[in-house]
């Protein structure tokens, strides 16, 4: 399906009912991928509640404009497209660059969002290893040459040039990155999940120091060794797992997921 947002020919797909007594959870795809790439998380997620998924402009069916690229506009016309179809209020999932436009909605449409799950992805831009930037800034439209990024764009955009435009403007985007500030990340009103792979892209350290500002630890908890209720932030970091392997992993993430979104009890054996 498509909606005209922000100037964007904006393509997304709704799997399940909107308006159902499930509150729809929105998934933003990575940097240079479409609503494809998400197909795994999709289908399992939609096994129990509506999912909308999009592609990001010059992403996958989304055709680029001359409109310069930033997290917050992207963040502006997923909140477009929340109002075009009627919802009012989501959860909102996103992986890499889709989990930095996650978190700019949540700050600066924070009544749309239920509860937020950033998936491999950094508020600020040092929260990458140094040797990420340096591979994004040698990117180039010859790297993506017989590409499903290049296909995809071609089949909208059959212009060389105009993907040559779109690259430099994602290089841009990527490099530059976003500075959300230590205060404006504890504004943010949605429970948040932070997940990222132990060889990811993203430095531990940023995952944690994320995870703090939500709200993460429990000192009562430390005390008792029992959690008494779900917690405010929750932190996953997988073993063995790369950026783009985290990608992957829906299979193992989504019921961590759910149990998040849905406000499942945490467990507590019962030991003495």
């Amino acid at each position: 399906m498509r909606e005209q947002i922000n100037g964007l020919d904006l393509y997304f797909e709704v799997h399940g009912e909107l308006g159902s007594s499930r509150i729809p959870l929105l998934l933003i795809p990575g940097a240079f991928m479409g609503t494809g790439s998400m197909a795994a998380w999709t289908s399992a997620f939609a096994a129990t509640r509506p999912v909308i998924v999009y592609d990001q402009q010059g992403h996958g069916r989304t055709p680029d404009t001359s409109r310069p690229m930033s997290y917050e506009q992207f963040a502006d016309d997923a909140a477009e497209l929340l109002r075009a179809l009627g919802v009012e209020r989501a959860d909102v999932m996103g992986y890499s660059q889709g989990g930095g436009v996650a978190l700019q909605l949540a700050l600066r449409h924070p009544a749309l969002v239920g509860k937020l799950v950033s998936l491999s992805a950094t508020y600020r831009r040092d929260g990458w290893y140094p040797v990420v930037g340096e591979v994004v800034r040698q990117l180039s439209a010859a790297a993506f040459a017989g590409s499903p990024v290049e296909k995809a764009f071609m089949e909208h955009t059959p212009d060389p040039a105009a993907f040559e435009a779109y690259m430099d403007k994602m290089k841009v985007l990527n490099v530059e990155d976003q500075q959300i500030s230590d205060d404006e990340m504890r504004s943010i009103a949605a429970p948040t999940m932070v997940i990222v792979g132990d060889a990811d892209g993203v430095r531990p350290e940023h995952a944690v120091e994320m995870f703090r500002l939500r709200g993460g630890g429990d000192e009562q908890a430390a005390a008792s060794g029992m959690l008494s209720g779900p917690p405010p932030a929750r932190l996953v970091i997988l073993p063995a797992m790369s950026h783009v392997g985290l990608s992957g992993e829906a299979a193992v993430l989504v019921p961590m997921v759910t149990a998040f979104l849905d406000d499942v009890p945490p467990p507590t054996p019962d030991l003495f």
